[in-house]
Parts: structure tokens; C-alpha cells; sequence
């Protein structure tokens, strides 16, 4: 499914996902990713949907959504992999600017050393790169990174990007308990950046389950001393620790547009609630996608989460 939502997001408003990529194809496999392990780690771009097929679906999407009165503040690349492994990213969004509704990119940045990745990022109006330690060590135990990355050439695209893009530009860091929220990986972090002064560098905290159970978020008093060292070379710094809530979109299917969000972005049981009151649909529906293991239940810090099983149609 390549368009999910309109989510809630915490950066974006209503944000219209845009699953530019087949499920788990990623160039990183973080251990905190909320959609598990990466199973076709890689590097190199490829072509996947026809820009014209996105370009279509999202349009007729927008059309559904205004008839429903549903606001739509960007149309984001966020998918269930690296979006920026799509050779045709620069085409699709030129082809979406005529819609008239800004667009988002949310990248893991791994891919930005490529002077054409870093182009086609160029035509957005919102680029987030993910920058979670600058030490390799550190960044090979959390991102997982494929094997033949390099963080130096990495660093170095985002600080060529930064100098050219006109876009807002904001950061990324998920702070993990015990591998990349020590003072001196923080203060290093913190001080490259500084250098590239973004709009905003947000500090993230794992909130849904992760890709591996001992995945854990730093605690609060951790995570003020993560803030008092960002916030003294950067001008805005914001901690997000909350998950974005349960005001998801519902138009005409319920079914397909339930498994069209777990895809990318698994929801929390009174989010699912919300989602069938919205749709007037009861919890068989839950039951049934359970008994199939299409979903399944997942609880992490005392929260239920359904989960899209991405190996089952």
C-alpha cells in the first residue's frame, strides 16, 4: 500500500504517508526501529512504484479527503523503509508540487553523501535527517548500519546539504538507554549539529516497541542533561517523549486503511478504539486480522500496541 493516513504527527500536523519503498528495505537496521528488524538491508537505489502511480493515488486521495473535510498539512516520505533508496524520489515529488500541499522527507541520511540524493532532496519543503551518535562505534551498535556505509561520508553529505538547502531543515536524535546518552557521545553530537544549525534538532525517545526487547528510553533526568548540552550550540531544541495520539483518519475502508497505517506506524489500543468508533466498526475486525497473525499485540512501557505482520499480505 503505498499511501497511509492522514496520521497525527508530531512535527507535521495531518500528515499523508507516502510508503515510497517496499516493506523493510532500509540501508540501516536500528535497534528501535518500530517495525522491526530490517530483512533487505542495502545501498544501492532501485526503482519501485512508477512516480505517475503515486502521483495518481495521491491525488485521488486528496479528492476523498476534501469531500470528508479532513486536513492534510504535508504530504510526507516516511516509509517502511529508507525513502531516499527510490532512484525516482526526485521525480515523484516534483510530480506532487502541483497538488499545492507541502512535502516531507524523513530520512535516516545514510544515502546523502550521493550528490543526486542530495538534489532530489533539494525540491522539499521539509527534510528530517537522522543523525543519532557522530562516533562510528556508537553509530554501528544503533543504527545497524549496511556494511559498506560510511559515517564520515555521511557527516560530510549533511553538512553539503545543509549549506544548500532552502527548505526547513530539522534533526533527529533517538536517545537509547545505555548506548548514545553518555555525556561525551551527547556533547559530540550536540557540537556537529550546532555546526549545521538546523530549524530544529529534536531529541526522540523510543515510545513503541523496538526492534530488539532490551531497547529501553534514557531517563528523565538523562534526558534534561541531553537538553541542556544540545540547546548551548543550537538555537531551537525540542524533546519528544509523547506518542503523537490517537486522532487517526478514517474516510471509507476500514480494514485496508487500518493496515495501511500498521505498515509503518503501529498504534496503540485506544488509538485502534478511536479509529473503529470513527469507522463504526467493532473489535471482531481486530480479532480477525489477529487470528490470521496479519496483526499482533505487542506491549512495551505498559502500553498494548497492534503491529502489522509484514511477511503476510
Amino acid at each position: 500500500m503505498i499511501l497511509f493516513g492522514p496520521i497525527p504527527s508530531r512535527r507535521l500536523g495531518r500528515s499523508l504517508g507516502i510508503n515510497n519503498i517496499p516493506p523493510k528495505r532500509c540501508s540501516y537496521s536500528c535497534v528501535y526501529c518500530q517495525i522491526g528488524r530490517t530483512n533487505s538491508m542495502r545501498k544501492m537505489r532501485s526503482h519501485f512504484y512508477d512516480p505517475e502511480q503515486i502521483f495518481n493515488e495521491t491525488a485521488l486521495r486528496i479528492t476523498e479527503l476534501k469531500k470528508s473535510n479532513e486536513k492534510v498539512d504535508y504530504l510526507s516520505f516516511v516509509p517502511d523503509g529508507e525513502p531516499t533508496l527510490d532512484i525516482n524520489l526526485g521525480k515523484t515529488i516534483e510530480k506532487l508540487k502541483v497538488i499545492g500541499i507541502k512535502i516531507a522527507v524523513i530520512t535516516n541520511a545514510s544515502l546523502i553523501w550521493d550528490e543526486q540524493v542530495r538534489n532530489d532532496l533539494m525540491n522539499a519543503d521539509w527534510v528530517s535527517l537522522k543523525i543519532d551518535s557522530t562516533d562510528k562505534e556508537i553509530w554501528r551498535k544503533i543504527d545497524r548500519p549496511h556494511g559498506s556505509l560510511s559515517l564520515l561520508k555521511i557527516l560530510d553529505g549533511i553538512r553539503q546539504f545543509s549549506r544548500q538547502f532552502k527548505g526547513t531543515l530539522v534533526t533527529e536524535t533517538m536517545l537509547v538507554k545505555g548506548l548514545n546518552d553518555s555525556m561525551n557521545v551527547l556533547e559530540q553530537t550536540a557540537d556537529f549539529i550546532g555546526d549545521i544549525q538546523p530549524s530544529t534538532a529534536y531529541i526522540l525517545v523510543p515510545t513503541r516497541p523496538p526492534a530488539e526487547k532490551n531497547v529501553l528510553p534514557p531517563d528523565e533526568i538523562t534526558l534534561n542533561i541531553a537538553y541542556q548540552i544540545f540547546i548551548k550550540t543550537i538555537k531551537h531544541v525540542e524533546l519528544l517523549t509523547n506518542n503523537e495520539g490517537t486522532d487517526f483518519t478514517f474516510t471509507n475502508d476500514a480494514e485496508k486503511e487500518l493496515m495501511s497505517i500498521l505498515a509503518v506506524h503501529p498504534m496503540s489500543k485506544d488509538a485502534i478504539k478511536e479509529f473503529l468508533d470513527k469507522s463504526k466498526t467493532d473489535w471482531g475486525l481486530i480479532e480477525r486480522l489477529i487470528d490470521t497473525h496479519r496483526i499482533r499485540q505487542v506491549e512495551y512501557a505498559g502500553n498494548i500496541y497492534l503491529i502489522r505482520n509484514l511477511m503476510i499480505p
